[in-house]
């Protein structure tokens, strides 16, 4: 059975990648597979974050379990590491490998997961990949899994401000920020009403130019 999201959490601190990656190198340490071999993917994000993308390579090529959701994990964390790499190319056919396989396992965090870095590494196709990734969302009820819609209406809201679209931000972010305090943690509810204010700046603005 697939390691909780809420086990991963209680490991991850994305402030400190480094004392995250001893944490679950640790946890991986007194694991048996396929758990192992999910930390391992944990692992190998957080020395991504810390830079450290051919420690993170070597981590993930050291994983030998073909299980569905280490097979969905080791594509999504390669995919994070080419898109951090600025090599979209690379990214995007990693993280549609790694949608199919929790597609086909009923991974829907994971889905939903490499839907969302979809929409981050293919930005012309953003609003498709998103739209695919809250139809997911629109089928289970799992709390911590529904937390997603506060960062896919969050990034969708920047996509259309950064494209001069003021009230489309606005209603990206009220939805955002009813996810946030549905689903989300506090920092999620202050983030969001700080988009909010953001965008309704420059809604303000817009209208004035416009008179």
């Amino acid at each position: 059975m697939p390691l909780s999201q809420t086990r991963l959490d209680e490991l991850w601190n994305f402030d400190d990648p480094a004392a995250s990656a001893e944490r679950f190198a640790v946890a991986a340490a007194d694991a048996t597979e396929p758990e192992r071999s999910e930390l391992e993917t944990q692992r190998a994000r957080a020395l991504g974050l810390q830079k450290r993308s051919d420690d993170a390579d070597a981590v993930l090529d050291a994983i030998s379990d073909r299980s569905a959701v280490v097979r969905t994990r080791v594509a999504l964390e390669r995919g994070r590491l080419r898109n951090s790499a600025d090599e979209p190319h690379a990214a995007v056919p990693l993280f549609r490998e790694a949608a199919a396989l929790a597609a086909s396992a009923g991974l829907v965090f994971l889905e939903v997961d490499a839907l969302h870095m979809l929409a981050i590494a293919d930005p012309a196709h953003a609003a498709s990949w998103t739209d695919q990734a809250l139809s997911v969302l629109d089928g289970t009820d799992e709390p911590r899994t529904l937390r997603w819609r506060v960062a896919l209406f969050n990034n969708r809201g920047w996509a259309e401000l950064d494209d001069g679209r003021p009230r489309e931000a606005l209603v990206a972010f009220e939805k955002a920020k009813d996810a946030a305090v549905r689903w989300g943690t506090p920092q999620q509810v202050q983030w969001a009403d700080e988009a909010l204010d953001e965008a309704r700046r420059a809604d303000g603005a817009a209208a004035r130019g416009s008179a």
